[in-house]
């Protein structure tokens, strides 16, 4: 069961929202212990609209509330938006197809986005294995002698290991193992650094003959494939940049549609009394929350509050809130002949509910609904690719960031999963956010008298009077029956 905004509400201010509020706070401690599920919510003021035609449809009454809150200082912002429509209607049958379409275009690019990000693992397996090869010649080139000399054996090891034994039976592990007279070649060309060192030997003149051509071979082999080596490591770098960009492209281009998708699912109604699955019938609801923040310096020059707060800095803000919500029941009807449009008539029902709420209190209500499926937007697909990409992060950091500590530093931007929540969508000077392991919870101060008795007390009759107001000139408007 999803908790509604009022429980959301409620479970925040329990004391002034909650009508058990204090049996559960004494049931499980704390506010951010308690379900939201459970609360038996209660407001400021309350006033219920009734209407039903099957020839109204729900837009002019959307967007005639929209409006209007807008026009008396209380910008809405909406926070549920549902729909189910019953098995058996053409509506259900028509945004099935289109839900099925986003998915299947979301599942292509998220394929891609594995296929590239398979790339990238091979690339990094590539780029950590030249790095230790090149260590090796930057070693070769140290002045210390114990360092010059390891990384020379070591570099004779993969000459023997890679270029060598493609000849077979004559090359110098082959004979030395497998050969009888050439036991000493290995160790031999491990000592000979040169054809001179050849000659300086104690060698039959028949593994000196053998051993010179080999060390010949490998000084122009240790020569050229420096230079190679890091040519290459140089566009495998280049080429992990290019992979790492088209992640995150694909990445930004599975976003809208499975956005999309997820907009197009269905709210569960198994057991809604008004979705049978036969008849021809959608259920809408839609959330919208209007707040208008107190201004205590003009509310001192009015008179609604002392002239001691003209000067007074507060350490919360309050605001006046009013949620309305829309419940609405209705027969969908093709318009147009054969366009795929749909509208709706029947009945809605629409609550207007007033609230005072601090600042605290509204960041604490975002928080929750962000914990909640009333906004689960992508949440599984964050959860399991930045997961995934967290453990190869810090290498792909390392590899693009290398030779640049003389480059003014930027902020980075290549974590390609990040596309998929937005988190580059305001350019580089949007803050980083932090990672949800990083995430601090908002602590809620009681109110102290002043903000008590004084500032809530204000918006509280501000939310009262408005959602009175915008209750009141609808229902004059339209001459709708109404309950309050």
């Amino acid at each position: 069961m999803v908790a509604s905004i009022s429980q959301i509400i409620g479970k925040i201010n329990p004391e002034l929202y909650a009508k058990n509020g204090k049996e559960l706070l004494k049931k499980y401690g704390s506010i951010d212990e308690i379900p939201a599920e459970e609360i038996d919510a209660k407001n400021l003021a309350e006033h219920l609209l009734v209407y039903d035609s099957s020839s109204e449809t729900l837009e002019p009454v959307y967007f005639f509330i929209l409006d209007l809150m807008n026009s008396l200082g209380h910008p809405p912002e909406k926070l549920v938006d549902n729909f189910a429509s019953s098995p058996g209607s053409g509506h259900f049958q028509e945004l099935g197809t289109r839900a099925t379409i986003m998915q299947q275009q979301s599942s292509k690019i998220l394929g891609d986005v594995n296929m590239v990000l398979r790339s990238i693992l091979n690339i990094i397996f590539d780029l950590r294995d030249f790095k230790t090869r090149l260590q090796s010649y930057e070693d070769l080139h140290s002045e210390e002698k114990s360092k010059t000399g390891g990384a020379k054996l070591s570099l004779k090891q993969i000459w023997m290991d890679k270029v060598d034994i493609a000849k077979g039976n004559s090359s110098i592990k082959a004979m030395a193992l497998g050969q009888a007279g050439f036991q000493t070649l290995i160790d031999a060309f491990l000592v000979a650094d040169t054809e001179k060192d050849v000659d300086k030997i104690d060698l039959n003149d028949r593994i000196k003959r053998i051993l010179k051509p080999r060390v010949h071979e490998f000084n122009i082999w240790l020569k050229q494939s420096e230079g190679e080596l890091r040519k290459r490591y140089e566009i495998e770098k280049t080429y992990l940049k290019s992979q790492v960009n088209s992640l995150k492209l694909y990445s930004r281009w599975a976003r809208p549609y499975l956005k999309a998708a997820q907009d197009l699912e269905m709210k569960e109604t198994s057991r809604e009394p008004e979705i049978v699955k036969a008849f021809n019938t959608i259920v809408l609801e839609l959330a919208l929350l209007g707040k208008s923040k107190l201004k205590t310096e003009d509310s001192a020059l009015e008179g609604d509050l002392p002239k001691e707060f003209q000067k007074m800095k507060m350490r919360k803000e309050y605001y006046s809130c009013i949620l309305v919500e829309f419940k609405f029941r209705g027969i969908p009807q093709r318009a147009g002949g054969q366009q795929s449009h749909y509208v709706f008539g029947g009945r809605a029902e629409i609550t207007f509910k007033a609230y005072a709420l601090s600042d605290d209190e509204i960041k604490k209500m975002n928080e929750e609904l962000e914990d909640s499926d009333v906004s689960n937007v992508l949440k599984l697909i964050e959860g399991s690719t930045t997961e995934s990409l967290a453990q190869l992060q810090d290498d792909i950091n390392f590899f693009l960031e290398e030779n640049s500590e003389e480059k003014p530093k930027q902020k980075d931007q290549s974590n390609p999963f990040m596309a998929l929540i937005g988190a580059y969508d305001n350019g580089p000077e949007k803050k980083e956010k932090k990672s949800s392991g990083e995430k601090t919870k908002i602590i809620l101060k009681p109110d102290n008298w002043i903000e008590k008795n004084h500032l809530r007390a204000l918006v509280s009759k501000k939310a009262i009077d408005t959602a009175f107001l915008i209750f009141d000139v609808y229902k004059k408007a339209h001459g709708m029956p109404s309950y309050t």
